[in-house]
């Protein structure tokens, strides 16, 4: 019973794995450039619920490079951050549409585009190279 029960499951995994290498969906799609989804930064929040969202964005991002970079950078600036200075942080993470654009700015491997250039950048450019040598660890949400 137990092993007719194994040999099922097994038949089910294969027939899985199969129909998703043979699927169309994705034949033209660059797999290797997924896009952030959109998020308007310019919906009206309090302060307090933006640097919120903000907390969370920076820490579950799907790339963990960038988990581990933002959120210590938030934990450590967000909260003293001004009105404008979390807005220039809101556009940063929430507009580029992928991830690698905004690791390769913070680590010098790409040039900011001007429209980021500004002072936020440059504490993330700061923060990144972790001249303290501190072994960073995702803070926790509470």
């Amino acid at each position: 019973m137990l092993r007719s029960k194994i040999v099922q499951v097994s038949n089910v995994a294969r027939n899985l794995r199969v129909v998703g290498f043979s699927s169309d969906t994705t034949k033209d799609v660059d797999t290797t450039y997924m896009e952030i989804p959109v998020y308007n930064v310019d919906k009206p929040q309090t302060l307090e619920k933006r640097k919120a969202r903000l907390h969370y964005q920076s820490r579950k991002r799907g790339m963990l490079e960038n988990d581990l970079l933002l959120s210590t950078f938030a934990k450590k600036y967000l909260d003293g951050f001004t009105e404008e200075q979390t807005m220039k942080y809101d556009r940063l993470i929430n507009s580029p549409s992928n991830d690698w654009d905004i690791f390769y700015w913070m680590v010098g491997k790409k040039p900011t585009p001007t429209e980021f250039d500004n002072e936020i950048m440059e504490m993330l450019k700061q923060h990144a190279k972790n001249e303290e040598r501190v072994t960073l660890s995702q803070p926790p949400l509470h």
